[in-house]
C-alpha cells in the first residue's frame, strides 16, 4: 500500500506533527510513505531526518487555478500511483486533491484538526462532494464542526475521528529537568500553547488577580511564543503580576514543564483537540480547563481534572483554589489522568487505529473495483 502524506504548511504545529508521527508509524507498518511539502519547511526537514522519502512541492493559496501547478502535480500522482492521499490544508485540498482526483486516485482524505465550522461556499460543495472521499477529525468536536453549517456538506459515515496520540514509551524515557526551582511554599501553576488571542492567556490574568485577592500564594509558569506575548506581558506589569506571572518562551522538553508544575491549566476558547492537556495527564497533572471544544473528550471532569463554564473566571478561580488547597485531590486526579492517557491517547492504540482504518480504505476501493 502506498500513502502520499501532503501538507504544505510553512509552519510548524499539531497537523505537522501528526502527518510526521503517522508516516513515520505507517512506514514502520511497512506502508510506501512519501511526504509531499515544500522543501524549506520544517516538515520536509524532519521528514528527511527520519528516513523517510520526501518530494518537495509548492502550494499556495492560489495554486488550483494555476494550470501548471496542476498538471505538475498530476504527473507525480500519475507517476507514483499512491492508494491514498492524505491532504492537510484547504490549499492542499483545492490543488493535490484536484490533481489526484483527475490522476485517478481512489482514495483523496481530508485530515482536518481544527474545530471550526466549513464554510458552506460553493467552492466547498464541489470539493466536499467531487473530490474528497474521506475525512479524519481529530476528535468528535471537529468532525460536528465539520457539518455545523451545512449537515450535507458531506455524509457523517465518511469522516472518521481518530485521537492524536503520545508515545509514552518515548515520553517517559525523556530526561526531565526543572526549568523553575521554587524557592518557597507557592503553588505552581502552569498553562503552554502558542500565545494567540483564541487560546484565551488574557483570562490567566485575571484569574491570578482574583487569586491575589483571595491570599493564596502562586507562580504561574506560561510557555509559548506567539502574537499576543508582548501585550501579555505589558498587561502583566500594569496588573502588578511580574513576580506571579513567568514568560519561559517556547519549551522544547514540555515533560521538564509539567514536571515544574502542580497544575496544568488550559484557557482556550476553543480546541481542536488539546494535544498539551494530554502531555500534561502523561505526566500526571490535573488539568482545569473550559467546557468547550475537544476539552471534554480528552479531560473527564472531576475525576482527571475540572471543566468550567466558558470564560467564566470566577468558577475557574474556585476550581483552581480547590486543587490548590488539597494535594491528596491533585494526586488522584493526576493518577486517574495517567490511566487515561494510557487507555485512550498512547500512540500505540492511535497508530494502531490509524493502519486498520487506511486498510479499510483501499480493502473497500478493491471490493468496489470492477471485475475484468
Amino acid at each position: 500500500m502506498k500513502v502520499f502524506f501532503i501538507n504544505t504548511n510553512p509552519a510548524w504545529g499539531g497537523g505537522e506533527k501528526w502527518h510526521l508521527d503517522t508516516a513515520i508509524a505507517m512506514k514502520g507498518y511497512g506502508f510506501d510513505v512519501v511526504l509531499l511539502s515544500s522543501q524549506n519547511n520544517e516538515l520536509y526537514k524532519r521528514a528527511v531526518s527520519a528516513g523517510l522519502r520526501a518530494i518537495p512541492v509548492t502550494i499556495g493559496n492560489l495554486s488550483f487555478l494555476n494550470p501548471l501547478r496542476i498538471r505538475s502535480l498530476k504527473r507525480i500522482f500519475k507517476s507514483e500511483q499512491p492508494d491514498i492521499v492524505i491532504l492537510n490544508l484547504s490549499s492542499d485540498v483545492k490543488a493535490a486533491g484536484i490533481a489526484a482526483k483527475s490522476a485517478g486516485v481512489k482514495n483523496i482524505i481530508y485530515r482536518r484538526g481544527n474545530a471550526k465550522p466549513v464554510k458552506n461556499s460553493f467552492s466547498n460543495r464541489i470539493l466536499f462532494k467531487k473530490i474528497i472521499t474521506g475525512i479524519i477529525a481529530n476528535s468528535e468536536e471537529t468532525k460536528r464542526s465539520i457539518l455545523k453549517q451545512n449537515p450535507k456538506l458531506f455524509p457523517s459515515d465518511r469522516i472518521k475521528v481518530l485521537y492524536n496520540g503520545i508515545d509514552l514509551k518515548n515520553y517517559d524515557s525523556l530526561a526531565s529537568v526543572p526549568i523553575y526551582k521554587n524557592r518557597d511554599s507557592r503553588i505552581l501553576l502552569g498553562s503552554a500553547g502558542r500565545l494567540s488571542i483564541e487560546k484565551g492567556h488574557h483570562m490567566l490574568i485575571e484569574m491570578s488577580l482574583l487569586l491575589r485577592k483571595r491570599g493564596i500564594p502562586f507562580i504561574l509558569l506560561i510557555a509559548g511564543e506567539g502574537p499576543e506575548k508582548n501585550q501579555l506581558m505589558e498587561k502583566c506589569r500594569k496588573s502588578g503580576l511580574e513576580d506571579e506571572i513567568l514568560f519561559t518562551g517556547f519549551i522544547e522538553n514540555i515533560k521538564s514543564f509539567m514536571h515544574s508544575i502542580d497544575i496544568f491549566i488550559l484557557p482556550s476558547l476553543w480546541e481542536g483537540f488539546g494535544y498539551v492537556s494530554i502531555e500534561a495527564m502523561a505526566s500526571s497533572k490535573p488539568v482545569l480547563a473550559f467546557h468547550t471544544g475537544s476539552n471534554p473528550e480528552i479531560i473527564e471532569d472531576k475525576k482527571t481534572g475540572f471543566l468550567v463554564t466558558c470564560y467564566d473566571i470566577e468558577e475557574l478561580t474556585d476550581k483552581l483554589s480547590v486543587l490548590i488547597n488539597d494535594h491528596e485531590l491533585r494526586k488522584t486526579f493526576g493518577n486517574e489522568g495517567r490511566k487515561r492517557v494510557e487507555m485512550f491517547f498512547n500512540s500505540e492504540i492511535t497508530k494502531k487505529t490509524t493502519k486498520q482504518y487506511l486498510e479499510s480504505l483501499v480493502k473497500e476501493t478493491v471490493l468496489k473495483s470492477p471485475v475484468i
